[in-house]
């Protein structure tokens, strides 16, 4: 008699002889249209897995020609179809029930979400559809028709990780040699050339914690790095420096680092999870820790002001339009210019009104960093001039970073009154420069 197991098998391998396409070749563009039709067309498990796996293994073959034939016609072959929404709403006008309503949801919807959630199916299924997403978007700014795809993608990776489905870890020097590698290659803000540079951003008065999703075995979903210190750091470089302290006087927890490791899962929020919950995993270990903030980079603010006319410059700086800011647009400035010191107010006048100010269509600072701290309920503390002396600071932003701060009481009040009032909330120090 069969066991559990051999039968589980035996329908595998009946699917395989009846869905599988013989004689495939890698990088055939008219096969995996076809087991995509296969797929979400074919009602079977055992058989969808089957079909599943061959679609993400016949992908990952595809040039990049291909993939963008493949994008462009299953997003043109699956899309939502207008004559039967059309029928659908005019269903639930007649009869309003929860069938009418249903079969409008599915209508509308389409059938591209389907094929997505039946290729999840294939056993890497989760990582290729990630990878996928990923070639997507480096075609995306050229091909503009496509962006329905990516809602589609993006909606559904929402749901599958979501921050229930996911795990936290504290990584120390004892993690998997495996992730601790992956960790070094995905940090994105203050880069790490070797496991020595890890080592010290793991020390005694340091916390790394990651998100890790357990369909995708050892591979880092999104990663922050915190540093416990006297009020919150002012400089990169300090930080980096070993630590002679005693941990027991630390007061703050600064956070100055994270990185979104899947480039797949680009605005696919997770960061403002990470930090509330790591937040809470500080204060139950660390419980005379009261104050929490960041050490941020000002991505942009350099390119910003290279297209800033002079007359808006001078209308920025006010009352100190006779600092001479113009040496910033010289192709010879060296990272530390004695000129940014002596400056000062004015760099800090610049930077207030770049991250308070300056908005998009949205109405929402133009500053990704400042949208994502503010969105998750801080604010604009403080500025901080050569705060990160390395060639990517001064690349960024003259070497300048940004201070946001979390006030835990007041971190709900601050995140609706950014998010219902686009209100930038900021301190007294930098309600001055304004």
């Amino acid at each position: 008699m069969l066991n559990l197991k051999q039968i589980i098998s035996s329908i595998a391998d009946a699917g395989q002889k009846l869905f599988s396409k013989k004689n495939i070749k890698k990088n055939d563009l008219d096969s995996i249209l076809s087991l995509c039709d296969d797929l979400i067309s074919h009602k079977g498990a055992a058989f969808g897995i089957t079909v599943a796996r061959d679609i993400t293994e016949l992908y990952q073959t595809l040039s990049t020609e291909n993939k963008l034939l493949f994008f462009k016609n299953i997003n043109e072959k699956y899309k939502p179809s207008f004559t039967k929404v059309n029928e659908a709403i005019d269903a639930y006008k007649i009869s309003q029930n929860e069938k009418t309503l249903s079969d409008l949801f599915k209508t509308s919807e389409g059938r591209r979400r389907e094929l997505f959630r039946r290729m999840n199916m294939a056993p890497n299924g989760t990582s290729v559809i990630v990878s996928l997403r990923e070639d997507l978007l480096k075609i995306l700014k050229n091909n503009t028709k496509l962006r329905s795809l990516d809602d589609d993608l993006r909606h559904l990776f929402k749901a599958w990780f979501n921050p229930g489905f996911l795990k936290l870890e504290k990584i120390t020097w004892d993690t998997k040699a495996a992730v601790l590698e992956k960790i070094i290659k995905y940090e994105r803000v203050h880069q790490m050339k070797d496991m020595n540079e890890l080592k010290r951003r793991l020390g005694e008065d340091r916390r790394f914690f990651s998100y890790f999703h357990p369909a995708l075995e050892d591979e880092p979903i999104i990663f922050v790095q915190v540093a416990l210190t006297n009020g919150l750091g002012k400089s990169i470089q300090e930080l980096m420096k070993p630590s002679i302290t005693d941990k027991k006087k630390y007061d703050t927890a600064t956070f100055y680092s994270i990185s979104n490791c899947q480039e797949g899962l680009s605005r696919v929020t997770l960061g403002n999870f990470l930090i509330k919950r790591v937040i809470y995993e500080i204060q139950e270990e660390l419980p005379h820790i009261k104050n929490f903030g960041t050490l941020s980079p000002i991505p942009g603010f350099v390119d910003w002001f290279s297209y800033l006319e002079e007359n808006k410059i001078k209308n920025i700086l006010g009352n100190l339009k006779k600092q001479n800011v113009s040496f910033l647009k010289l192709k010879d400035l060296k990272i530390g210019d004695y000129r940014i010191i002596e400056n000062k107010d004015a760099m800090m006048k610049l930077v207030s009104h770049y991250i308070v100010n300056e908005k998009n269509k949205k109405r929402l600072p133009i500053n990704n960093v400042s949208r994502f701290h503010l969105g998750n309920g801080a604010i604009v503390d403080d500025i901080v001039i050569n705060a990160n002396v390395s060639e990517n600071g001064f690349k960024r932003s003259f070497g300048i970073m940004v201070n946001y701060l979390y006030e835990l009481k007041n971190i709900e009040k601050n995140h609706e009154d950014y998010t219902n009032n686009n209100q930038v909330i900021f301190s007294d120090k930098i309600k001055k420069y304004l």
